[in-house]
This record gives structure tokens, sequence and C-alpha cells, in this order.
């Protein structure tokens, strides 16, 4: 009996952090890094899955837009997606600034540390301020559509795809039909070229993370050790307790265990390449096969929700900047507090498209309290796994949405037993 996916990919993780745990850095076999054939390894698992990216992004958008069609349909899907992203990224801010003033993670009796600057980060972030947030949502419309998927600027992609798809039904007759039936036809592909990728995972995942957990150890988590506490408690509580609310009383879910089922593939996933874009074929991919969303709802929800719907990474930009300035002894009032809520639901969908894009959005944050930017340097002992803990969220977050606009659309297979 073949063991579904799920279970493959769960003993791939398993048997990398027994392999990633017994070999370090700099452990050669016959003359051949380790290390580095487990990275060739997970590099081209993540590199099969960029690949087909942003083929599938635009065929799924424009496929999934050609089928809500006119009547009203388009603006009624746009504003129930755009509507469930705003609550429930503000609700998982407000999980993180609960956590972190509750717990107090950063508060201690010993002297502020002292900081070590970090040539990478200070690189990433250096210059950066509000003005970057504009300057990416100004790449929404891009000059040169070709050049934004070269470069993978998918808020640019996402917007023109959605004009193409709309005004694709404004369209009569055989042209309209022609252009339905090729997007249909290059959306099928990508999604077997899917199933195929999806078919190297396991192998994939071991890759990726027995190579992360060789060059890092498990001892990188001491120094932060209840910072990584309490975002992780704040995640679960998003993931585990407001998820499956939403898909109960707003989803109508009476189960919502089967949706952890369904997800199980792309979570996984999302947990090992600790990217949401990567991560989408997989998504659609389990949201379709294995909980009954049509395509028409997933293909037009989760390429936008993977860009712009990010609860995991809004959650822990709220809670890491509150977390230096208790390391710092700075008092934040509750205004102060505020402020930073609004700038992590900014900036956790307006900073996706520029690289490192949580240290960016968090020295935003740092230099809008008066808080050093180098101090972000202090986060990356813990960053790597928290990154593929909010990354795991983000997905889980988009795929909740596509269920229950599903269900609001009327479609009564989502989530039945006889799906799996």
């Amino acid at each position: 009996m073949k063991l579904a996916l799920h279970w493959q990919i769960l003993i791939a993780l398993a048997l990398a952090a027994l392999v990633g745990a017994s070999v370090g850095p700099d452990t050669v076999v016959a003359g051949i890094s380790v290390v580095a054939v487990l990275t060739f390894i997970g590099t081209l698992f993540l590199n099969a899955l960029k690949m087909i990216v942003v083929p599938l992004v635009v065929s799924a958008i424009v496929t999934g837009v050609s089928k809500v069609g006119s009547a009203g349909g388009f603006e009624r899907l746009g504003g129930k997606t755009l509507g469930y992203y705003l609550l429930t990224s503000f609700i998982a801010v407000l999980i993180g600034l609960f956590f972190v003033n509750a717990l107090q993670p950063g508060v201690s009796d010993g002297p502020a540390p002292v900081l070590e600057t970090n040539h990478e980060v200070m690189a990433a972030v250096e210059g950066k301020g509000a003005g970057d947030v504009v300057e990416v949502f100004l790449r929404m419309i891009p000059v040169n559509v070709v050049d934004a998927a070269a470069q993978g600027q998918m808020l640019g992609l996402i917007f023109f795809s959605l004009l193409f798809g709309f005004f694709m039904t404004r369209l009569q007759g055989e042209l309209r039909q022609t252009l339905t039936r090729f997007w249909e036809g290059v959306f099928e592909v990508m999604m077997l070229i899917t199933q195929l990728v999806m078919k190297f995972a396991p192998i994939g995942v071991f890759g990726l993370v027995a190579a992360s957990i060789a060059n890092t150890g498990f001892d990188q988590f001491g120094n932060l050790a209840l910072f990584f506490a309490t975002v992780t408690l704040a995640l679960l509580v998003h993931a585990l307790v407001v998820m499956p609310l939403i898909l109960y009383f707003l989803g109508g879910v009476k189960n919502p265990w089967l949706h952890y089922q369904a997800m199980a593939p792309a979570l996984l996933t999302a947990f090992s390449t600790s990217s949401s874009s990567s991560t989408l074929p997989v998504t659609l991919n389990a949201l379709e096969k294995r909980a009954g969303v049509s395509n028409r709802v997933s293909s037009f929800v989760l390429p936008l929700g993977a860009t712009v719907n990010m609860d995991g990474t809004a959650l822990y930009e709220c809670v890491a900047a509150i977390f230096i300035a208790q390391l710092f002894g700075v008092p934040l009032d509750w205004s102060t507090q505020l402020l930073i809520v609004v700038i992590a639901l900014t900036t956790s969908i307006g900073v996706a498209g520029i690289p490192s894009a949580s240290l960016v959005a968090i020295s935003i944050i740092l230099v809008a309290v008066g808080l050093p930017a180098e101090a972000i340097g202090l986060l990356l002992v813990v960053d790597r796994l928290l990154d593929m803990m909010r990354t795991t969220v983000n997905v889980f977050s988009d795929s909740v949405g596509a269920v229950v606009i599903a269900r609001s659309e009327g479609e009564s297979s989502v989530l039945t037993s006889k799906v799996f």
C-alpha cells in the first residue's frame, strides 16, 4: 500500500532532522561536502516549484476571473476575498499583541544588549522606510509585465492577470471561447506538472531541512527561547483556535479537522520551503483535489492570498518590534502599539515584493517608534524556524479563506468526507 503524500513528507522531515543533527556544515564523505549535496537536492526541488509559479498564477487567475464572469460576480468575489484577508490579518496582529504584552519576552533586569552589526542584514534594510512600502504598491502596475514575471514581482503580475481575465469576459463569440480554452489548457498543463513535481516533494523536503539543520544546529534557539515561545504560541492559537472557529462559524464546516487533513501536503511543503509563492502549486492542488473547492474560487483566491494575505508575517512583525522595545527598556503606550499594529498590517502586504521582506518590514516599524534598526540582528538566531512556521500559517489562512468563500458561493461539496 502506497503511503499518502503527507505521510511521506513527514517521514522525510524526521529523517532530515536525524541526518542534519548527525552531520555538521564541514562534514565531508568521499571528498564531497554532505551539506553541498543536501543543498543541491533541496534547491532542485525549490527551483522546480518556482519554475511553475508564474505560468500557474497567470493561468489560474485568468481562468478564475473568466469563470466568475460579469453581472457583479467579480466584484462580489473580490469583496469577500479582501474582507477575509483584512479580518484574519487584523485578528492575527491582535493575538500577537496580546501574547507579547502578557508574556513580555524582552523584559529583564540585565542591561540592554550590545548590538553587533550584521552586514548582510543592514544591507537588506539600509535606508528603508515608509516610502519603500509606497514603492512596492507602485509595482502593482508594472511597466513591463514580462519583466515583472522574470523578476518575480507577483503583485504586478496578479494585477495584470486580473485585468486580462476581467476584460476577456467582455469579448464576444469565438474570440472569448478561444482565449478561454487556451488559458484553461495552460492551467490544466501546469497542474499536471505540479503533480509531477510533488512526487519528488519528500526528497526535496529532506534536502532542504537536513541542510538547514546541518548548517545551524538546534542550539541556535537557546538565547531567545522566550521570544521564540511567544511567537510560536501566538501562531498556534491563530492556526488551531481562530482558523477552526472561522471554518465553523463563517464557512459552516462542522468538522474543521477535515481541512487540516486536506491541506497536509501544502502545509508541510510551506514549512519546508518558507515560501507561500513556491507552495502555491501544492496549495491549489490540495484545495481542489482534496478539499473539493472549485477551480473558479481557488484560482481567484489563492494566488492573491499567496502575495497579500500574510497573517503569520503580520503577527511576527508586531511581536518582534515590541520584543525589541522591551529589550531596550523603551515603554510603548497603547497609541504607539496601535501604530505598530497599523504598520504591521500594511507592511505584511506591501513589502512582499522586497527581498528579506520581514526584515525590511520590521526595520520600518522600528524606525517609526524610534528604535535602532540594527536590533534586527538579534532576531536572526531564531528567524529561520519562525519563518517556516509563519509561512505555514500564511498558507493555511489562504486555504481557509478559499473554503469560506466557496461555501458562501453555495458549493456544498467542500470538505465532505467523500472528497478524500
